[in-house]
């Protein structure tokens, strides 16, 4: 059950054996509730490519953890960690969260005294990481929640109704989550506050895992198909859209799950303020042209032509396409930053551009 603000976490060491890493199977969900095990570094590679774990804050984790298990089941530890890390880099192209975390603990690697432990090293650090990010996201929802706060006071505490895409709850990191942590707080504290959730295909994290989550936490919400939502801003249905992003450049431009970019212009069209909700380790301080520079994954096109569900009580897979369908599979877009509102971090808000980023985060702008 997804508890947030408690011991809820997305991966964790197993209890009793600190050989393996445990993370919910979110290719399960929300049908079946899955413990899966992480015994090598090339089981944490699957699971990131496989969508096992799914959500930049966690993938970066899972990374880190990976090489772990790298350094534990070998003899030269810092070899197989560079193997290790070299693999991982080619798992997700486009979260930078993964590069930042594979990036982060080889530095540490390199850096160590002769004698090190390095496995007992690694696995500091990646705790170090999973807590960072837990303090991170619920600083985020404290950001965040001034806005639905806002909103509620200027609605005279009428229902506010929140549109997001994809998955960015607390699945997506080790707890809270960015998008939907200010809704978690908002509901905490008894704001009358309602989730719009695009289903998000072709891998459905929004069905699955976003409407589950919030389901499990108590919030009122409810699944759209990706297409609705610009008729429901159309209607004044929706007070502000808040996503996550797997990857945002040094300029507010911001690449999130594919749909994303639609959701933006629909509400620039309708004036819908659109906000996106980031930790600073999604932040790629290189690149300033998202649309030219960020790369956009392409995925396996039996993630299109098939859905996973339930069929007389058994979990299933259904093929919904001609066997000679062609088939495209972008994974995500990129939305420019004149139509982001502004970017929600753990130093607070800013606008979605250089300026707005540098001005919150001048000390790693420079790196």
């Amino acid at each position: 059950m997804i508890t947030c603000g408690d011991d809820f976490r997305t991966i964790w060491l197993k209890d009793g054996d600190a050989d393996v890493v445990q993370v919910i199977d979110q290719r399960r969900l929300p049908h079946e509730h899955r413990i899966h095990d992480l015994r090598t570094w090339q089981d944490g590679v699957a699971a990131i490519s496989d969508m096992c774990v799914r959500g930049a804050p966690l993938i970066g984790a899972t990374a880190a953890w990976s090489m772990y298990l790298a350094a534990l089941t070998s003899k030269n530890p810092i070899d197989e960690v560079r193997a290790a890390a070299g693999a991982l880099r080619q798992s997700r192209p486009t979260a930078v969260n993964l590069h930042w975390a594979v990036e982060r603990v080889l530095r540490l690697v390199e850096n160590a005294a002769p004698g090190t432990d390095i496995a007992r090293l690694i696995c500091s650090d990646a705790q170090a990481i999973c807590d960072e990010d837990i303090e991170i996201c619920r600083r985020i929802g404290t950001h965040g929640l001034t806005l639905l706060d806002e909103i509620a006071k200027n609605k005279d505490g009428d229902t506010v109704n929140v549109l997001t895409h994809c998955n960015a709850g607390a699945l997506a990191t080790i707890n809270w989550g960015t998008a939907m942590a200010p809704v978690y707080f908002a509901h905490r504290q008894g704001l009358n506050v309602h989730v719009w959730v695009d289903e998000t295909r072709p891998r459905n994290q929004g069905s699955q895992l976003t409407a589950w989550e919030l389901a499990q936490h108590g919030v009122p919400h409810t699944l759209i198909v990706d297409n609705a939502g610009g008729h429901l801003m159309q209607h004044g249905q929706v007070d502000i859209v808040i996503t996550g992003t797997d990857r945002t450049t040094r300029t507010g431009d911001v690449a999130n799950k594919i749909g994303t970019y639609l959701k933006a212009l629909a509400a620039h069209d309708n004036d819908v303020p659109f906000y996106v909700a980031l930790p600073s380790t999604t932040i790629d301080w290189d690149v300033r042209d998202g649309i030219a520079e960020i790369p956009i994954e392409q995925r396996d096109p039996d993630e299109v032509s098939h859905v996973y569900g339930m069929h007389q009580g058994n979990p299933c897979t259904v093929k919904t396409t001609a066997n000679d369908t062609p088939i495209s599979n972008f994974a995500f877009d990129v939305t420019p930053a004149r139509l982001v509102t502004g970017l929600i971090t753990e130093r607070g808000i800013c606008e979605a551009s250089e300026t707005g980023l540098t001005g919150l985060f001048p000390d790693l702008a420079t790196t």
